[in-house]
This record gives structure tokens, sequence and C-alpha cells, in this order.
């Protein structure tokens, strides 16, 4: 039976509270889980990232020498803070402009180590078959952190339906719009949220771990999809800084990004989750 801990919705804003009253306090030195002869412990969201880590777990640590414990998390604060505090020793969950916005609004101390996989962002409806057949005044639902949210505008703009200011980068939000042809209309929402505000808005734009997890195949069903090639999107193992070195997480690398990993990828999601390596 796998060694994986599912955290509630309770116990996530818990932490994450507990995180913001002890943030000023925390020491910046490494983490205090530094017994490197014991589980490496690895924060990661369920799809996909959970599921590749329990594949490495149950078919290639034990040949490698690793003790590889897997704790799943729903939301994207929690996996870096654990990792900040020295409750979990690694996450798996993020991509580097999401990581470089969290560190410097929390101050926090974590580092990317190796970048395994891209989880292409996509537009999807349950009342459109098209993106051009969305209607004006359409109303589309965004993931409301900082990073997604430009992504999803990027998304939109890359692809006719708005036009963005020059240069707005990994801060773009609805206020840089400058060309809005059908006048759509945003919707803001947890990024965890946005695959059942469906019903409910004309169309989403979600990230491909949680279009997994709402049985969408984004290489099928996504109105409009990002692309891979000089994609800054790609998700990593991540530590805290100073603990690159630990030999734990230098096996895990190696997994991560070997023949068998990126097979088990290649099989399992079918283009909807692509090998960075």
């Amino acid at each position: 039976m796998r060694n994986t801990a599912k955290i509630t919705a309770a116990v996530l804003a818990a932490g994450a509270l507990t995180f913001g009253l002890t943030a000023c306090g925390s020491d910046n030195g490494s983490s205090s889980s530094s017994d490197s002869s014991g589980p490496l412990v690895v924060a990661a969201s369920p799809t996909p990232h959970a599921e590749i880590l329990n594949y490495i777990k149950d078919n290639l640590a034990k040949k490698a020498g690793l003790d590889l414990e897997v704790k799943e998390f729903t939301d994207y604060v929690t996996p870096n803070t654990a990792t900040e505090d020295g409750s979990v020793d690694a996450n798996y969950f993020q991509n580097q402009p999401y990581l470089d916005d969290f560190n410097k609004k929390n101050g926090t101390h974590i580092v990317p180590v190796v970048t395994v996989h891209l989880e292409p962002l996509g537009l999807y409806s349950h009342k459109v078959k098209s993106a051009d057949a969305l209607k004006s005044g359409a109303t589309i639902a965004v993931p409301n952190d900082s990073v997604n949210e430009a992504r999803a505008l990027k998304l939109l703009a890359a692809n006719g339906l708005i036009t963005l200011k020059d240069g707005v980068g990994n801060e773009a939000t609805p206020s840089d719009i400058t060309k809005n042809p059908k006048n759509l209309k945003f919707k803001e929402l947890e990024a965890a949220q946005t695959p059942r505000s469906l019903d409910d808005v004309d169309a989403a734009v979600i990230n491909g771990n949680y279009a997994i997890e709402a049985d969408l195949k984004p290489a099928e069903d996504a109105l409009v999809l990002e692309s891979a090639k000089d994609n800054p999107y790609g998700n990593f193992l991540a530590v805290k800084d100073g603990n690159e070195d630990d030999p734990r997480v230098k096996k895990l690398a190696k997994l991560l990004t070997s023949d068998e990993v990126k097979k088990f990828i290649e099989d399992k999601y079918d283009g909807s989750v692509i090998a960075s390596f």
C-alpha cells in the first residue's frame, strides 16, 4: 500500500495560516528536516506529480537505494511552506515563474533541482466547441494567482481572443487588455476551482493537472492549448536552498529524468503531460 497522505482542505488552510503567522520569525538557514538517512518526503499535487512519484516509489526507488514518501496536497501554497519549514524535504508541483513570484511574496527560499514535465494550460468549455464560437460578452474563468492568471491571458492573446499590452510578461491582469473584440468578461477563481466552474461560465482556462483530475483530456478536449515549444512553465522538483546536494534528492532527480519515467509519462498521459527532458 502506498505511503501517501491526502491533506484535507481544512488542514491546508490551517497550515497556510500558521505559516503566515510564523514566517517573520523563521530561520533562513537550511531545512530542519536534515536527516539524510531517513525517507525523502516529497509534497506533490495528486495528478500527475504524485502519480509519477508513486511510479518511482513502486518500481525504481528500491533498486536505486531511495526510501521515498509521497504526500499529496491539493493547493499551490502548502507544498512550498512545508518545504520551507522542513515539514517535507522537497516538492514537485510548480514552474519557475510561479516559484519566483511565491518566493518574492512570502520570503521563502525554495529553489529548483530538475525540470521534469510540462502540463499545457488549456481553454475548455461545456457550451461551445471552438474558441471562435464564444459569443460577445462571454464569461471566462481564469486562475486567480498572479502567475497563472497572466499565463491564461497570454494563452488567450496567443489565440487572437484578446490583445495585451506589450511587455506585461508574467504579471498580466485583465486591466492589461488593450483589445477585447468579443467583450469577454473574466471570473477569477482559485486554480483548483476552475474545472468546477465549467457549468457556470462559457469557458475556463484550466491548469493541466486540474484538467486531468477532472477527466478532461487536454490533447483532445481543449479549445486552445499551450505550445510545448520554448515553454517556460515546466514543472520541477524543488527543495529549500542549501538542500540541493542531499544524496536522496540527487537520487530522485536522476530517477525523475530517467528513460523509464519518460516512457511512463508518454504511455499514461498520451500528450496531456509532456516530458521536458
